[in-house]
């Protein structure tokens, strides 16, 4: 029996304290980028009271109301002409009647659900994990199209201040997409205390905007605009409000409209965010938020209306950017502030499209963790943030910006479908959780969220018939594919957890009665020997070696090689024929015939011999990891 080290072998030595794998190049490039590797332990929470709370978590829904009002007059003026601006306050009441109904609706999420609430994990909870798949689809649709959206707007509010820079309109949208996707693969988080400015300027602009606007209104030196500029929308002639088209073009407004109303589920998303009583503060932080959307939202259609802005078909300027220019004047001051209130909206558009960088990744983690999504999305990247769910999210808004050309009314198509389907869900999930406990006011509770279940549906449908040319045939179509797709990918991690769940008969099963090892020979040498003194550690019953056929000659010299390696005398050689090349089929013939007895396991060896990454696979072939990956 030949010893362990006296086959010319190198005596392995202990590793010493320096000692470490060489860093991949790859790997190398991304420390660059992103920075050295964050501790894990550095991984927590940031409670924030309500002010910063306000600011962090309200800059979706907050910024929504830069374009909502443009988007409802971007529907009515082809269709009604200068009447469009008598239908602009009687629309935006209802949408401040939805987003009303919607808000209490969500109060009672929070109130339940004190640590992370939203469509999702109510629909989980209320009607099973099949139903909670339709809001995971629906939100992360959602969450897309938002990132896409709310880059495109801020770019209009930059190029409605530099109007020379509208030729590069879609390049300045993927490169802040970019740039956030940056940001948030370094680790930049949500609840940094420095994205709450955002939200704080715009409003404190807008403010200054609607008072000025009022007292020269009041006044009488508010200047009412020219409706007949090159550029802006087509102005239609008048007609009747009972007839089919004109219902439908009035639903296809109001539907436009409902783009202001997005965000609104930020807040039940991130209560464990807030300092104790969480679901407290998050509830009245709720109430601020859509106070101050629902005041914005009606400013600005109000201001829209009185001084007969135009949307252009280009998207700049914007409305809210030719409102603030009547109200503020073109004085000096006036155009300072201007720029200033111009800079605010970009941020805080800018900001609400971060916000969707941790709500998008958190909930794929959600959703991966059920089993309906890949497990790779569970896992925390180089800098602890959700990495594959980062770049899936920007991967996918890049397309759907190139696509639509970054224009913001081409984006409202694919946009509030996906929200209010999540309005939805929530609503009747928490509609049947107060009627399931029945507890306190339930009856109530039951009225409000039914009331906003059915308002959203309602939405929901008006939505996807009135905008299906205009895009949102494709997130019907997607829609269900996607629910589909993952409800399949669940079924197959479920066969895969089947096959391994440790059944209790087998889980008594410690030792092997017979252990055989076989090594699988292509060539007599270093790593075959290796191989050989590897298996002789394991103290085998019976160990042996197997050499498959497929070239005669070839099999001669490795026959030839093994018998003047004395080395190798006490194993013994079996050629077997594989007359089809096929060289996986035949390893596993061979293992099948070996573990015939069910008290006998065998393991096979295969030599390892390691090559460079790319010359290795261009010079010699695969067939080991062929061999590997059948089994």
């Amino acid at each position: 029996m030949p010893k362990s080290w006296t086959d010319n072998a190198p005596t392995p030595v202990v590793l010493q304290e320096h000692s470490h794998l060489k860093d991949p190049y790859l790997y190398k490039i991304k420390r660059f980028v992103l920075g050295n590797p964050l501790n894990r332990h550095t991984l927590g929470h940031q409670r924030l009271a309500k002010r910063y709370a306000l600011g962090i978590l309200s800059s979706d829904a907050i910024s929504s109301s830069a374009y909502g009002s443009e988007q409802i007059l971007i529907a009515l003026l082809p269709a009604f002409g200068l009447a469009s601006f008598a239908l602009m306050m009687p629309m935006t009441a209802v949408i401040i009647a939805i987003l009303t109904i919607v808000t209490l609706s969500y109060r009672n999420v929070i109130e339940v659900y004190t640590k992370t609430g939203g469509a999702y994990i109510v629909t989980r909870d209320n009607f099973g994990p099949k139903m909670s798949v339709v809001a995971a689809v629906a939100l992360m649709l959602d969450y897309i199209v938002t990132v896409a959206i709310q880059s495109a707007a801020g770019v209009a509010a930059i190029i409605s201040t530099f109007p020379s820079l509208h030729s590069g309109k879609v390049y300045m949208t993927v490169g802040i997409i970019v740039l956030i996707t940056y940001g948030n693969l370094r680790g930049v988080k949500e609840a940094g205390k420095s994205f709450a400015l955002p939200t704080y300027l715009f409003v404190g602009g807008m403010a200054v905007v609607f008072a000025t606007g009022l007292i020269r209104a009041f006044s009488g030196n508010l200047p009412v605009l020219d409706t007949n500029l090159p550029g802006t929308y087509p102005i239609g002639q008048a007609q009747g409000l009972l007839t089919f088209s004109a219902i439908f073009i009035l639903l296809r407004a109001f539907a436009n409209g409902g783009s202001s109303l997005t965000g609104l589920e930020a807040i039940s998303d991130g209560v464990a965010l807030f300092k104790v009583p969480e679901a407290d503060n998050a509830r009245r932080t709720l109430l601020i938020m859509s106070s101050i959307l629902g005041t914005l939202v009606l400013g600005v259609s109000w201001f829209a209306q009185r001084i007969q802005t135009m949307p252009y078909e280009g998207g700049t300027p914007t409305v809210i950017s030719q409102i603030a220019k009547a109200a503020l004047g073109d004085g000096p001051g006036g155009r300072i502030f201007f720029i200033f209130v111009q800079a605010a909206t970009m941020l805080i558009l800018f900001a609400g499209a971060n916000t969707t960088y941790s709500a998008f990744p958190i909930l794929c983690n959600f959703v991966a963790a059920d089993g309906y999504l890949p497990h790779q999305l569970t896992k925390r990247g180089h800098r602890l943030a959700f990495s594959n769910g980062i770049l899936f999210l920007a991967s996918s808004a890049i397309a759907l910006v190139l696509i639509t050309g970054a224009r913001v009314d081409r984006l409202v198509a694919f946009y509030a479908l996906g929200v209010f389907t999540g309005f939805t869900l929530a609503g009747f999930g928490m509609a049947k959780h107060a009627y399931s406990n029945r507890k306190g006011a339930w009856r109530t509770k039951i009225f409000i969220n039914s009331l906003s279940g059915s308002v959203s549906v309602i939405v929901v449908i008006v939505f996807a018939v009135v905008k299906f040319t205009e895009g949102a045939w494709l997130v019907v179509t997607i829609a269900p594919i996607a629910v589909f797709s993952l409800l399949r990918l669940h079924r197959q991690y479920q066969r895969e957890k089947a096959a391994l769940l440790l059944r209790s008969e087998e889980s008594r099963a410690t030792s092997i009665s017979r252990h055989d090892v076989t090594i699988l020979v292509d060539s007599v040498d270093v790593a075959t020997v290796g191989a050989v003194r590897y298996a002789r550690s394991l103290n085998p019953h019976s160990l042996s070696a197997v050499h498959f056929v497929i070239d005669d000659q070839r099999a001669e010299e490795i026959k030839k090689a093994w018998h003047e390696t004395h080395a190798l005398d006490d194993v013994m050689l079996e050629l077997i024929d594989c007359p089809d090349r096929r060289l996986p089929n035949a390893a596993m013939d061979y293992a099948l015939r070996s573990t015939a007895s069910q008290d006998v396991e065998v393991t096979l060896l295969l030599p390892r011999r390691s090559y460079a990454p790319l010359l290795g696979k261009l010079l010699h072939d695969q067939t080991a990891e062929e061999i590997a990956r059948s089994f």
